[in-house]
């Protein structure tokens, strides 16, 4: 094979070392579409190798082909979107010291663009897992890399280009959920009103879905579900990878919120291997904090949407494998490995697991509750949601910071908030600075004493809302088509049964001291402890050996994102320290 054309691209040699204040005056465009400088293309070279193409020739294809980066060297590459509908538009032409990729490269998934060459063409092309070890190595350069892959995934999101069309009648349940899981993943798509458009009436014409059909889904391939799970739209995204039941991982985390990203983060990047699973997204409930302002370091505040995707390139960027929706449904704490089984039989092993699965949202007693949601019941406030209340009056039922941040957010876009809660005030459940905020907006009204008591719509979703006040026992009917539920969640661990992780009476696992002093109380022994309690635990792990309990999901813990990621870093000394302990035939390979 010819040497590289490095000759082909500029040598920008001044350039080599871009500091932040010069970043900051180039534009966005040159952060998304860098040119990498001659020195850069072989700092590059080590981590890859070169290929050449031929004029008109497909490098990769949307929703098919999945890659690392590819570094152009000579010629020219048209990256282009294409939807599964067979539409496409260009998206950039990109020159020698231009590269393609996004995000989504960073562990292999499928491509969200196709790239065609224009004229005899030679690249870099550096896999995931080449590209991961450029990213860390390489400190300076795997920045730029990083931030114009992250901006690339944005642009797409911004124009909602490049991921699955949804198509369906606004409204349906079903679509708001499946726009719901892919919004709160990052995963850029479009959504068609069969009603108002061609392309999409004609797939309606061709599929004819029925009434349980809703929405028809086209992956990027071209390949239409009729009203598919998460999990199979997922499967078609690439989202969650072919599990090998031989593998065994190091660190098995169990939820993807602040704590347990914390924990893949931290373990990865000090080299264990990590799995990652969440049923629903990343970033769990803290993702759906519309701003979070006394995270340390945030002083103008971040939205907890953003601090979980910097989490999660984070993870991606130090390979841990992230398998979304991953429905857990047995661990079996009597083998080792241990073993984890999901609700479609897939098993994965691991030496160490850590429970980070957090707690379910919790439900009020109210009659047709379920059949709204999605129809006027929602549990998150997003952008999608806010967009929907949009010159409306909504009600928001809770009274701690997530309902604050909720309330003030969506307070820019509903006419009013109708802020509901059953205690006589916020000040024993919300920090202070939410309280001034709520209290200095004029479109929130707070209803103290009070509760929903009854719920009434038709097929179109929710109509009207009735509330109670608990102490003058008068109630009010609102024509309200918009109901925001943040009363607060139920700990994740009914799906652990008997494999001996040890709860408190609220079904929050223990950890550490907690279960010693429960053994011992089991035994009769009180005021002190008898060696016959069991070996000393780690502060973090579970009854079970080598099962480690960490964030909401732990007994104890405070509730708060800073807290969940500290006990997320804190594991990783402790999984090293049980790892340490097994016998060397048991532990990961070196």
């Amino acid at each position: 094979m010819n040497p590289p054309s490095l000759e082909f691209i500029p040598d920008n040699s001044t350039d080599d070392v871009v500091t932040p204040s010069e970043m900051d005056r180039q534009t966005r465009s040159h952060q998304i579409f860098p040119v990498m400088s001659h020195a850069d293309a072989r700092r590059m070279l080590r981590f890859g190798h070169v290929r050449q193409f031929e004029h008109g020739q497909t490098l990769f294809k949307a929703g098919i082909s999945s890659f690392g980066l590819m570094l152009v060297l000579k010629g020219r590459l048209l990256l282009s979107r294409y939807d599964g509908l067979g539409n496409s538009s260009t998206i950039v032409e990109l020159s020698p010291g231009q590269f393609s990729g996004e995000v989504g490269q960073l562990s292999g998934r499928p491509a969200l663009g196709t790239g065609t060459a224009i004229g005899d063409v030679e690249v870099l092309v550096i896999p995931s897992e080449s590209l991961r070890a450029l990213l860390v190595a390489e400190a300076e350069l795997g920045e730029r890399i990083v931030r114009a892959l992250i901006l690339r995934r944005v642009a797409l999101i911004e124009v909602n280009s490049g991921g699955p069309v949804l198509v369906g009648p606004p409204g349906h349940g079903r679509l708001f959920h499946l726009q719901s899981f892919l919004s709160s993943n990052a995963y850029p798509h479009t959504v068609l009103d069969p009603a108002h458009d061609a392309q999409a009436a004609a797939l309606v014409e061709r599929y004819r879905p029925g009434a349980d059909d809703w929405p028809l889904v086209v992956c990027p391939d071209g390949e239409v579900w009729k009203n598919p799970s998460n999990r199979e739209v997922g499967r078609c995204l690439g989202m969650l990878p072919d599990f090998d039941a031989e593998r065994v991982f190091d660190v098995l985390v169990v939820g993807s919120g602040p704590s347990g990203l914390a924990t893949s983060v931290y373990a990865a990047s000090e080299g264990l291997t990590v799995m990652a699973l969440d049923q629903r997204c990343f970033g769990g409930q803290a993702a759906a904090s519309a701003r979070i302002e006394n995270y340390l370091g945030f002083p103008t505040g971040i939205t907890g949407r953003a601090l979980a995707g910097r989490a999660y390139v984070q993870a991606q960027k130090f390979g841990v494998e992230v398998a979304i929706p991953a429905i857990a449904k047995h661990l079996y704490c009597d083998e080792f490995p241990l073993r984890l089984e999901l609700c479609d039989g897939t098993t994965i092993r691991a030496r160490s697991v850590v429970l980070s699965c957090g707690a379910r949202y919790r439900r009020p007693s109210l009659a047709n509750l379920k059949s709204y949601e999605g129809r006027g019941v929602y549990y998150w406030a997003s952008p999608i949601e806010a967009k929907l209340c949009k010159h409306e009056e909504i009600v928001l039922v809770g009274g701690g910071n997530s309902a604050g941040q909720a309330a003030v957010f969506l307070s820019g876009f509903a006419a009013k908030v109708h802020m509901v809660i059953r205690g006589k005030g916020l000040a024993a459940t919300m920090s202070n600075y939410l309280i001034e905020r709520i209290g200095a907006t004029p479109n929130i009204v707070l209803h103290t004493h009070t509760e929903i008591v009854a719920l009434e719509g038709d097929e179109d979703g929710l109509k009207q809302v009735r509330w109670r006040n608990n102490r003058s026992g008068e109630e009010q009917d609102a024509d309200i088509c918009r109901v925001f539920l943040f009363v607060g969640a139920d700990p994740n661990t009914d799906w652990l049964g008997d494999c001996g992780v040890g709860v408190d009476d609220k079904g929050f696992i223990r950890t550490g001291f907690d279960v010693t002093a429960a053994q011992c109380r089991a035994k009769g022994h009180a005021g002190f402890f008898y060696p016959d309690t069991g070996p000393v635990r780690a502060a973090l792990e579970t009854s079970v050996p080598g099962v480690f309990a960490i964030g909401d999901v732990r007994a104890g813990s405070t509730k708060r994102v800073a807290a969940a990621v500290g006990e997320g870093a804190a594991v990783v000394a402790q999984i090293h320290a049980y790892l340490a302990s097994l016998p060397v035939d048991m532990r990961s390979e070196p």
